[in-house]
């Protein structure tokens, strides 16, 4: 075992010791010790380099220095890529007209990305399942991508032309050099995110981030006592811890009990019932599932302990430290609908999805952000299957919602009757679609479906040509009507959770 995990890492070996004693690739033990150091890192940042006590310049240099340390022990020279490709942007942005600049931004960050992906699949180690360099350039990415579109909107379009989100985010000015890679590589973020808008992470290094942003939250709670003190992240970081290690010890305990392979064995297809196999493969997921609840809780415990993620205040004047939380688990685990399971689930990816791609595509803007979203998650062919696939039920799960739901909407009694027959629904149907995500490989992925009949599929596609769907508002009318929503549009999922 040991052999096996130090030949995959390509980062430091000071923890083999420990890798061999828990028996865990080497390559997890770093990223771990890495954020639990990056949470403590974080403490002090926040007491000795408050923006009070210490300068933004300051401040930018040591979340960098501190960011690019942790990326070289987890990942060696591989780290270079973060800045190699962060360098070939910068340059793009500098060099490039403003009007075309985020284009070029874009295809060259992604590109990039991309030829790193299929280097390390198809070259060095196809099937490396868990912690490797590209894992970070994903994030690096989006932030690239959303600062191009950003920049572009801030410089050269007119006040008129964008919603009143995008006005929040635009940026009037180029950031220098340093403010770049400090915003890309902050040891807060550096391996596993979460991405944030620039304009929130310069409000946090400067140290307005406290201060009441261009809107009053929609509670309408936000009085002027609350505003001017800045509110300990403490309760938050330490329920978010909480969260880890119980999905960590979820994960551990459940994860060697209930692997998603063996929903291909072939004894288990032969020999098990239909319900029986519906069943496994929900259970499957839900083991699978607390791996992410931990990686991504931990990210975001890290950034509020370090004073970044403050959103407001509830109603009854609590701190919310949810601005950049990457997931919601019990919105996910009780999603009635695709869509809520989605907009739960990788909270800022779906927000950078939207911003870069389902917003500013003219055409069919539903698969060309599946299909970035596939691209931007690798190579592997089992993202392409999930990817379609999730098109088809998106799809299926709109017109099931327009045409089906009303008629339960009659009593509380009907709609709870509802609200569980689409629980369950939506719960298959996930596990259905992400299997491919988890095998990876055509081959098994395949034969899971036909396993299946390709059942869901031909099932999402009936109800979809059958079912007929009303046009959406133009986008203009939804932002208008959306104007209460939070300054890295955070908040747009509770809409949909509320609906």
């Amino acid at each position: 075992m040991a052999t096996q995990t130090t030949a995959s890492c390509t980062g430091s070996t000071l923890l083999q010791p420990i890798s061999e004693i828990i028996n865990l690739p080497l390559d997890q033990v770093n990223f771990v010790a890495c954020q639990l150091f990056a949470l403590l890192m974080a403490l002090w940042f926040r007491i000795y380099l408050h923006p009070s006590k210490s300068s933004p310049f300051v401040r930018h240099v040591v979340a960098t220095l501190l960011g690019f340390y942790l990326a070289l022990f987890c990942f060696g020279w591989y780290s270079l890529h973060f800045l190699v490709q962060s360098g070939l942007s910068y340059g793009v942005m500098i060099f490039a007209g403003l009007e075309n600049m985020h284009k070029y931004c874009f295809i060259v960050t992604l590109g990039y990305l991309i030829l790193c992906q299929i280097t390390r699949v198809y070259v060095f180690d196809y099937g490396m399942y868990s912690a490797d360099f590209t894992g970070p350039m994903m994030v690096i990415t989006q932030k690239i991508t959303s600062m191009a579109f950003e920049i572009h909107d801030g410089l050269t379009k007119r006040e008129t032309q964008l919603s009143s989100n995008q006005k929040y985010l635009a940026i009037r000015r180029m950031p220098s050099l340093l403010e770049y890679l400090s915003y890309n590589c902050n040891f807060m973020g550096i391996l596993a995110g979460p991405t944030c808008s620039y304009n929130d992470y310069k409000a946090f290094i400067e140290g307005t981030n406290f201060q009441p942003r261009y809107h009053d939250n929609a509670n309408g709670k936000e009085n002027g006592k609350w505003k001017q003190c800045e509110p300990s992240p403490q309760n938050a970081v330490v329920s978010k811890l909480c969260t880890c290690a119980l999905s960590l010890g979820v994960y551990l305990s459940l994860c060697k009990v209930l692997p998603v392979e063996h929903v291909n064995n072939d004894e288990f297809l032969s020999s098990t019932p239909v319900y029986t196999q519906i069943v496994y493969l929900y259970l499957a997921m839900l083991a699978l599932r607390p791996k992410y609840y931990f990686v991504w809780t931990l990210a975001d415990a890290i950034n509020n302990a370090a004073g970044f993620g403050f959103n407001g205040y509830n109603i009854n004047g609590s701190p919310r430290w949810d601005l950049i939380s990457n997931l919601r688990i019990m919105d996910i685990e009780f999603a009635t609908s695709f869509k809520l399971f989605l907009d739960n689930w990788n909270i800022q990816t779906s927000l950078w999805l939207k911003r870069v791609c389902y917003e500013r595509c003219p055409v069919n803007p539903t698969a060309a952000t599946f299909l970035l979203s596939a691209l931007w998650h690798g190579v592997y062919p089992g993202y392409y299957m999930t990817f379609v696939t999730g098109i088809v039920v998106t799809m299926a799960a709109r017109a099931v919602r327009h045409n089906i739901r009303p008629y339960f909407l009659v009593s509380d009694a009907h709609k709870r009757v509802y609200d569980v027959m689409t629980w369950a629904a939506t719960q298959v149907a996930i596990s259905y679609t992400v299997v491919p995500f988890v095998l990876l490989a055509v081959g098994p992925s395949l034969k899971f479906y036909r396993s299946w009949y390709f059942c869901l599929h031909f099932l999402c596609l009936l109800l979809a040509m059958a079912l007929p769907v009303k046009r959406r508002r133009p986008l203009k009318q939804q932002d208008d009507s959306q104007a209460e929503h939070s300054s890295t549009d955070n908040n747009c999922n509770q809409k949909a959770k509320s609906s």
